[in-house]
């Protein structure tokens, strides 16, 4: 015996997929959100001086220790070489990867130290991002009135939790030229 075949109106479920004219929203401000970060991180960006590998990759770039060149913006003379870490590997190929928070720093007088205008006690001078959205890689400059010197400290932090590892340097100022300070 046959089972009876049921007849009437067929309930249709309703997509889980958005309507189109959603979807290019959500990816239009998608990009538009990405297109600000590659544009601060250019804003951001250093000079870089070179790069030794330290862990070879089969797919992607290899890991690295890269050393980038920062003038200060604000004092004539004064160049600071950063050293950290740049992860390689799939994630790091495509700026999804999150670098390590070690970072070593040295600062040096390249040429007369002068001052266009007075410094704050203390001010960041440069970040770079270490990860796609939440880690910054930091300097920030002191000035040593009593001593001076300019002191200049990197650090790695984070939106939630940074990291306790930096490295300092100091640059002292010729005597005959006092810092100016705010």
């Amino acid at each position: 015996m046959r089972s009876p075949r049921l007849t009437g109106p067929r309930l249709s479920i309703p997509s889980r997929r958005s309507p189109p004219s959603r979807r290019a929203a959500i990816l239009s401000v998608g990009a538009a959100a990405l297109a600000l970060v590659a544009s601060v991180c250019v804003a951001a960006s250093a000079e870089e001086i070179g790069e030794v590998s330290t862990v070879f990759k089969f797919i992607g770039p290899n890991h690295k220790i890269v050393v980038d060149a920062y003038d200060d913006p604000a004092v004539a003379g004064v160049t600071c070489y950063v050293s950290r870490a740049r992860t390689g590997g799939i994630k790091g190929g495509l700026g999804l990867a999150e670098d390590k928070s070690e970072a070593s720093i040295a600062c040096r007088a390249v040429g007369p130290i002068s001052f266009p205008k007075p410094l704050p006690k203390q001010e960041e001078v440069f970040s770079e991002r270490s990860s796609l959205v939440f880690k910054r890689l930091r300097v920030v400059r002191m000035v040593d009135t009593k001593r001076n010197t300019l002191v200049y400290l990197t650090y790695s932090d984070r939106v939630i939790e940074g990291s306790p590892q930096n490295s300092v340097t100091a640059v002292p100022v010729d005597r005959g030229t006092v810092i100016p300070v705010k």
